[in-house]
């Protein structure tokens, strides 16, 4: 048993991620207008509970209060997103009262001491852009660069670090060809579409705010995972690995790092467009040098290849093939998700050697957390020791990546509190921090107390 804690590298960001329709709530307020999140969750069945994110946290009243509560968790960073629907509601006017709330929010994490990481687009597309065609429609990626400029315009000479896009796959995918996430839309060709939109929407983002703002940090953030064959000796298993890596992973890497689309997917696409909205020069526009790639981790996956009548309802994976992943056996979390630290290791290794290491592009884990089943005691502390376990776990394997060489410079955990999870409504519990959604109470869990002393030490404590 080792005694000796695992320190992390000098400067090493430790902070907490959300994103703005799962906390602020507000949701009519200030000139604010649907988002397609607003517009989704409306529809029946469409949220668990037919919950929404018309209250959610009530961060947007309680900003000042939540930014005392990062620096008790001893957090470097906070990673948030902005609202488009707030900051220009109807998609390209902006809306100063929308754009104050952030204004002022930076103010109180720079004046704790905390750095604040701006994301622009964590999927709350203005409903006004939806009913022109999303991000099915070229023109949305053309008002995303717009909307990046109003907020620079804003923000720039506060917020150094600008994240594009969170997990654009979800954004495609879940929302336009699996329809469980909003628009709600179940159309293959869609969601390719929408694919392409919002990497070339990133690219002339990453343009307007490099002309603007030369010395700015700027990204994306990809939620990656790592598919493995469930018979590496089978060749339909071993398809199926790369099929699903095709759709999930290199979709968005080769594009940003080489500058074009795997051929491979290419070809399992090809009666469903992608190629006819590829226009002359827009992969140049997508591979626009970024200064950090943020990476969200949660599982890992094994996968195997089935008939493709196997699949009857819509998927995500318009390329599967009968491509699906099937349980191995390891511990899951609340939502059913493969507890596997080791995936985290494997995958940093990978994206440094074949993506972000010939371009010398650091790596930030900006989300990684687990969902469980928590119960308060009467005074409303959660004993998550099981969340914590999943951090440590989660922590040891980055640890480890850092040690292999892989250049990784901060931790983001998902999330800072419990908030609206999507299409789980308010069931799916992520937080380092309790909310009490009656009372809007927050305390912070042993998760959270746990990761403070880890932010203050910027080390691991001896493994148990």
């Amino acid at each position: 048993m080792s005694t000796t804690p695992l320190e992390f590298p000098e400067g090493f960001l430790w902070g907490a991620a959300t994103a703005a329709y799962q906390i602020e709530g507000a949701a009519h307020e200030d000139g604010r207008q649907d988002s397609i999140w607003d517009a989704f969750a409306r529809k029946p069945g469409a949220v668990a509970d037919a919950h929404n994110g018309e209250v959610a946290c009530d961060h947007y009243h309680r900003s000042a209060q939540d930014v005392a509560l990062m620096g008790e968790l001893n957090l470097s960073a906070y990673r948030f997103s902005t609202s488009w629907a707030r900051c220009m509601p109807d998609g390209g006017t902006p809306n100063p009262d929308g754009i104050r709330f952030y204004s002022r929010l930076v103010d109180e994490l720079l004046a704790a001491g905390i750095t604040p990481w701006l994301t622009l687009y964590h999927w709350d597309l203005p409903q006004a852009l939806e009913d022109e065609g999303g991000w099915a429609n070229r023109e949305t990626a053309e008002r995303f660069a717009d909307y990046a400029a109003v907020m620079h315009e804003a923000l720039g000479g506060r917020v150094r670090i600008w994240t594009t896009l969170n997990e654009p796959w979800c954004s495609a995918f879940l929302g336009y060809a699996e329809g469980v996430h909003a628009p709600g839309r179940t159309e293959p060709a869609a969601a390719l579409a929408a694919a392409h939109h919002l990497l070339l929407g990133h690219g002339l983002a990453t343009q307007r705010l490099r002309a603007r703002d030369p010395e700015a940090k700027l990204g994306i953030t990809l939620n990656l995972n790592v598919f493995d064959p469930v018979d590496p000796a089978d060749e339909g298993d071993r398809d199926a690995a790369r099929r699903l890596d095709g759709q999930f992973n290199r979709i968005f890497l080769d594009p940003l790092f080489r500058g074009e689309y795997p051929a491979d997917l290419l070809a399992d696409v090809s009666h469903l467009g992608l190629a006819d909205v590829i226009r002359a020069g827009d992969l140049e526009v997508i591979a626009e040098p970024i200064d950090l790639l943020g990476v969200n981790y949660y599982h890992g996956e094994a996968v195997t290849k089935s008939p493709p009548t196997a699949t009857a309802q819509p998927s995500p994976f318009v390329a599967a093939d009968g491509a699906h992943s099937v349980p191995r056996g390891l511990p899951v979390t609340g939502m059913g998700w493969e507890v596997q630290p080791d995936g985290l290791r494997r995958l940093l290794n990978r994206v440094q050697q074949e993506y972000t290491g010939p371009a010398g592009i650091p790596i930030y884990i900006t989300e990684n957390g687990a969902a469980y089943e928590d119960v308060p005691d009467a005074d409303g502390f959660v004993d998550d020791q099981d969340r914590l376990t999943f951090f440590d776990a989660h922590l040891r394997a980055l640890h480890a990546a850092v040690a292999d060489g892989v250049d990784v410079r901060g931790y983001l955990a998902w999330s800072l509190m419990d908030n609206f999870e999507w299409a789980y409504g308010y069931h799916q519990r992520f937080g380092l921090v309790r909310v009490d959604y009656e009372s809007q109470q927050r305390i912070p869990k042993a998760s959270g107390r746990w990761y403070a002393g880890v932010a203050a030490q910027n080390a691991l404590p001896p493994a148990p």
